[in-house]
């Protein structure tokens, strides 16, 4: 029987469960299209980057319910199993589209839309919001690392306090996505081909009776270039042990020293002019420690001779917007197109596409509209019949539209502090459906209340 840790069927929000039996009961079984986006930005956001994509496709194209899961979902509604059966091999058979990883995205575009028997679609929404939803965030706080850092390398250093090993693991991918130089994370190097990086804990230098045998003992245990940590007790004390070791070694070649702690700006500045005195000029200078865009951009523009930016806790769980006001909302029904009304959550209805013009210039459309010229249209059709009918996209053809669409995006949208957002606009044959299918709900159900008022 799958347990809390198993990701299949019954990794879902209870009321899935309890729609998907109604609807089935009901025979309610014709084709639904829900929409996945974010509706709004979070602050000092200027625009997100799609991902989650190819995990959720790996979900759909496995997603069976078996007899075990059945079972659990007896057992959570205190029902007999015989109850339960309408849903009993029931099996992902739908359509999805999607922005491909790695695509710049805005505010209320979806970024990916199922189309499936309604009681399929309705069942893996929570999966499917998980998946985008983290990913999305993370890749876009990692790309603003990167845009931060202007050219110098950023590392992920976020294992150790992400949300989870899983979350480490996506956090590393997407990292990599969005332009980092490499990753701490051995699982994930491993897994994905990347650069693994690493250096010393103080715990190490603590060991030794003082910090010139503890970079001895380490270059002695490690051939090539080494990094040594010189703010365990005094920055300036481990700086020149670290410059005594690499001469007596013969070892500066590629090696680097870091510092974690403090105020990072002006101990590089004395680090710098320390190394440089010492002869070493090409031993660069790493800094971690509570890192992310906001604190990147500072040290940059303040002009801090550092070399390698190595970010961890606050990217690994994106600190300042650690969720986004994502949704997956019902957009058609049977040919039906429908919306929600509810104040400040009005939803836009039937199957769309967005059609991005140079400069990021978004119309959001319905899918049957032909591309207006000059434009491309950003949703691609990834699975039909439950089974993919695109492979799947490598680190590299991501990273490479990533690059691309940054270019490409505004610079007041690249802004790290008070981004200006990109706002796409509608077309004209979404916002006429949009007002035909308002006046009918209006008609159908809010006239009869009118009294009431």
């Amino acid at each position: 029987m799958p347990d809390a840790t198993t990701v299949g069927p019954t990794t879902t929000d209870l009321y899935e469960v309890t729609m998907a039996l109604s609807y089935l009961r009901e025979g309610l079984t014709r084709p639904a299209t829900f929409s996945c986006f974010v509706r709004e930005l979070p602050a000092d956001r200027g625009f997100l980057v799609a991902a989650g994509v190819e995990e959720v496709l790996d979900h759909l194209s496995r997603f069976r319910i078996g007899p075990d899961d059945i079972e659990v979902f007896a057992e959570a509604l205190h029902r007999p199993t015989t109850d339960l059966a309408p849903l009993l091999g029931l099996r992902f058979a739908g359509e999805v589209r999607a922005v491909p990883e790695g695509r710049v995205v805005l505010a209320g575009e979806p970024l990916l839309e199922i189309t499936a028997p309604l009681p399929q679609a309705q069942l893996v929404e929570t999966l499917v919001l998980n998946r985008i939803t983290h990913q999305t965030a993370i890749a876009a706080k990692c790309t603003r690392c990167v845009l931060a850092a202007r050219g110098r390398p950023v590392v992920d250093f976020s294992l150790r306090r992400t949300h989870g090993v899983e979350a480490g693991l996506r956090t590393a991918r997407l990292a990599a996505m969005a332009g980092f130089a490499g990753t701490s994370n051995v699982a994930a190097a491993h897994a994905e081909r990347l650069p693994v990086v690493g250096t010393m804990a103080h715990s190490y230098i603590e060991v030794f009776e003082d910090e010139e045998a503890a970079f001895t003992a380490f270059a002695r245990a490690h051939p090539g270039p080494v990094t040594f940590l010189v703010d365990t007790y005094d920055v300036d004390s481990g700086v020149a042990a670290a410059a005594r070791v690499l001469h007596a070694l013969g070892r500066a070649e590629g090696s680097a020293i870091r510092l974690d702690s403090g105020d990072l700006g002006a101990l590089a500045v004395r680090a710098r002019a320390m190394l440089d005195r010492a002869e070493l000029p090409g031993v660069r200078i790493v800094a971690s420690g509570g890192l992310d865009e906001f604190a990147v951009d500072d040290l940059v523009r303040a002009g801090a001779p550092i070399d390698v930016f190595a970010v961890g806790t606050r990217v690994g769980v994106s600190a300042d917007a650690p969720s986004l006001d994502s949704a997956y909302k019902l957009v058609a029904y049977d040919g039906r197109p429908v919306m929600k009304l509810s104040s400040e959550k009005v939803t836009a209805p039937g199957r769309k596409q967005v059609f991005r013009h140079p400069g990021c210039r978004d119309v959001i459309g319905l899918a049957e509209e032909p591309a207006p010229a000059g434009s491309v249209a950003l949703l691609k059709t990834l699975m039909r019949d439950g089974v993919r009918c695109a492979p799947r996209t490598p680190l590299a053809d991501a990273r490479a539209r990533l690059t691309a669409d940054l270019a490409e995006l505004p610079a007041s949208a690249r802004a790290i502090r008070s981004p200006v957002p990109v706002v796409p606009s509608t077309s004209t044959p979404l916002a006429t459906l949009a007002g035909h299918v308002r006046r009918r709900i209006e008609r159908a159900v809010l006239a009869p209340y009118d009294h009431f008022a």
